[in-house]
């Protein structure tokens, strides 16, 4: 079992600002990077309203938690509604772009389960 001494508490401002389009940001806080022998990563991000992000694609599942905000997850048939309170799923390999549909930041913690941001495949909207 693991001693206290293996916990690890990563403050938000001391993993690197990931800059994203129309003032939106994003950080991986827990990764290899800031922890190492971890298994799995989480981030947080901020979208502000009329942000849409490119389409991305990764390697592994992504589940994320929407504390604030409402927006849609584009995908390459539909789109997937979301707001505060929702939780998401978005299998391995499927294309996805975060939308800010409303008129206030979308805040938002995601995960993977591996030890950073994912193997990841980008294209431009």
């Amino acid at each position: 079992m693991g001693a206290v001494s293996d916990v690890r508490a990563v403050p938000l401002e001391d993993v690197p600002l990931i800059e994203l389009p129309n003032g939106s940001w994003s950080r991986m806080v827990v990764t290899d990077q800031s922890v190492s022998g971890n298994g799995a990563s989480i981030g947080y991000s901020v979208f502000t309203p009329g942000t849409a992000t490119d389409p991305v694609s990764h390697k592994t599942d992504e589940v994320a938690y929407v504390l604030s905000g409402s927006g849609e997850l584009r995908l390459d048939k539909g789109a997937v509604a979301f707001r505060a309170g929702y939780g998401l799923f978005i299998p391995a390999n499927v294309w996805h772009a975060v939308v800010n549909t409303g008129d206030e930041d979308v805040a938002m913690v995601f995960g993977f389960p591996f030890p950073s941001y994912p193997p990841t495949e980008r294209r431009e909207s």
